[in-house]
């Protein structure tokens, strides 16, 4: 990494802090095999590590599980309230329309019988 002259006395983090080597990992070996105590020991903690994160892991995917239910609850909610409400105010768009072309075409019909007797009526008169 080039650093610029005027960065040149800002330490760096690796010289500010000293990372400490890696613990290398406990693996069960050739010491378990033999069915050495030390070997067997580590075994067993390593299983207990293991069990205890699986449980913390089970926790925790129960807890975000049911907060995100919670969630998905209210989310679905309002979303089937507003398709819903969507949904019938468009039904109720065509409805309308189609109850006044209906009226439209009946009151057409009336009124043209309504003429027609009327004028039949007068040519009787005469």
């Amino acid at each position: 990494m080039n650093i610029p002259a005027s960065d040149a006395s800002i330490p760096v983090l690796t010289q500010v802090i000293d990372a400490p080597p890696p613990k290398p990992q406990a693996r069960p070996s050739d010491d378990v095999k033999l069915g050495h105590p030390a070997g067997l020991a580590a075994a067993a903690s390593a299983e207990s590590a293991s069990e205890e994160w699986a449980q913390i892991e089970r926790l925790l995917n129960e807890r975000v599980l049911r907060q995100i239910q919670g969630r998905i609850d209210f989310v679905l909610e309002h979303r089937v309230k507003d398709g819903l409400a969507e949904s019938l105010q468009r039904v109720s768009e065509e409805l309308t329309a189609e109850i006044r072309r209906g009226l439209q075409t009946t009151l057409a019909d009336i009124v043209a019988r309504a003429i027609a007797q009327e004028i039949a009526r007068l040519q009787a008169r005469k």
